[in-house]
């Protein structure tokens, strides 16, 4: 029976509340399809093209499932790339919010110790990318023998990139006894073979392509010589006039390229890709995420794990040499039942790989014709002045969740042998204040960061000024995000 509502599923209030704020209004078809067969824990192996929900499909039911009791993980997410991991861990963490789950993201290139002592913490949900998690796993620092819910999510990407070896490495050291939820945009042979080997009986779900390259997104292309790239994307930005546009480029060195010749043209932009530092890179997301810029210039790194729901237009500056990226980089636009643009720059070495992702998509991609001198002079000035307006800054997808939340932060930690334990006590024992209230406690070396929920913040941080913790005051102050 198809689901109108999410209130169907019979979810917990905290997971309804969560949803409710975070606008989801009615199940999409991989929801309404995988939520229940998650909710009774059994095996799914789920087909599906990015765009489509599917995180959601498998962290509400995760979320409703995992007892918030246990200190010990219970979800292991297993994802290709550091910004997918982060997107899911953002997700998780806004679905799971008033439940009070704690998300922890583990991936290369950022602080091995920060992670640790993120583990050392009560944790539900771990995401991360194949190799770090292994290296947690076998340095002792991640405890899985309480992992009850394994996801394995863009598995066929995870394939392309190598990472199948090490999904086996991991799940040969999980518990046998659990669920496990796999999600591929397609299923060639070797992750078929997958899960026969690993799965129980899993129920197989394809989600027919609700032509995400086809139906929401227009699709054509220029034929331009290399050399004169810069100067159509110039003429084509002057066209289109996007509110909200990404540039993929096919190397790191392109990007720094195109990023520092459209700087120079004024354009409102930045740039990511794999040679950067993990924190400049997510960054630079969070900023474009909320519109302070409208041109992101990226390698293919930032096809997947883009969540945002207002990119108007695609631009493909180089065409992507294997099929699938093309439809991973046009994913970007046309979200959540809107219109977008996809525009494609063919140069005539691309031809072959033009022809595979055409015989891929089913479609041929259509040609125009250069854009007109005239046409692009008489809409030049409606394209400074856009660029001269200030952009409105969007509202985070989490921000609604948080309005009613203050995080709080204590000068003591685990070396004066703070414990959660000592906190949740203490602020029981405020008159006014129950369990409810008191969202994730994090406990480091030094400082204890406490939220408290349902808007009692301002009234717990004036208790805490004359209230022993510990035997001790303490310095309590508004924890600066």
């Amino acid at each position: 029976m198809i689901k109108e509502n999410f209130k169907d599923y019979k979810l917990s209030s905290d997971i309804l509340k969560s949803i409710e704020i975070l606008n989801y209004k009615r199940p999409t078809k991989v929801q309404e399809k995988v939520i229940p067969i998650g909710l009774k824990g059994k095996d799914i192996v789920v087909k599906s093209q990015t765009g489509s929900g599917k995180t959601a499909a498998f962290a509400i039911p995760v979320c409703e499932l995992v007892d918030w009791e246990e200190n010990r993980p219970q979800a292991l997410v297993i994802t290709p790339t550091r910004e997918l991991a982060m997107q899911v861990r953002e997700d998780f963490f806004n679905i799971g919010r008033f439940k009070r789950l704690k998300v922890v993201p583990v991936y290369g290139r950022a602080p091995f110790y920060n992670q640790q002592r993120e583990l050392k913490q009560k944790t539900h949900v771990v995401v991360g990318t194949p190799g770090r998690i292994i290296d947690h796993i076998d340095k002792g620092t991640l405890d899985i023998s309480m992992i009850k819910y394994l996801i394995i999510d863009e598995a066929d990407e995870m394939f392309n990139m190598g990472f199948l070896e090490q999904i086996e490495t991991i799940i040969d050291k999980l518990p046998i006894e659990r669920m496990t939820m796999l999600f591929s945009a397609t299923l060639p042979t070797d992750i078929e073979s997958l899960c026969n080997r690993y799965m129980t009986n899993p129920t197989y779900i394809e989600i027919e392509d609700e032509s995400v390259t086809v139906d929401k997104i227009d699709q054509w292309r220029y034929m331009v010589e290399e050399k004169d790239k810069i100067k159509l994307l110039k003429d084509v930005t002057v066209l289109e006039n996007p509110d909200s546009c990404i540039i993929f480029a096919n190397t790191r060195e392109k990007v720094d390229e195109i990023t520092m010749q459209i700087e120079d043209e004024n354009f409102t932009c930045d740039k990511i890709h794999g040679g950067m530092e993990q924190r400049d890179r997510t960054k630079v997301m969070e900023d474009f995420r909320q519109g302070y810029f409208r041109y992101l210039v990226a390698t293919d790194v930032a096809a997947r794990g883009i969540d945002i729901d207002n990119i108007t237009h695609v631009i493909n500056y180089d065409v992507p040499m294997e099929r699938e990226s093309y439809v991973h980089r046009i994913g970007r636009t046309g979200r959540v039942g809107k219109k977008g643009k996809a525009i494609t720059f063919v140069t005539s070495r691309d031809e072959r790989f033009l022809k595979d992702i055409e015989d891929y998509i089913e479609r041929e991609i259509l040609i125009r014709e250069m854009p007109e001198k005239e046409e692009v002079n008489f809409l030049i000035d409606k394209f400074e002045e856009k660029m001269r307006e200030r952009p409105a800054i969007k509202e985070l997808k989490g921000e609604e969740l948080s309005k009613n939340i203050m995080k709080i932060h204590i000068n003591a930690g685990r070396k004066t042998k703070m414990r959660p334990v000592d906190i949740v006590g203490t602020l029981c024992n405020i008159e006014g204040m129950t369990a409810d209230d008191i969202g994730i406690i994090n406990v480091l070396d030094i400082s204890t960061f406490v939220e408290i929920l349902n808007g009692k913040g301002e009234f717990v941080l004036e208790k805490l000024q004359t209230t022993k913790i510990k035997g001790r005051l303490r310095n309590v102050n508004k924890a600066n995000e």
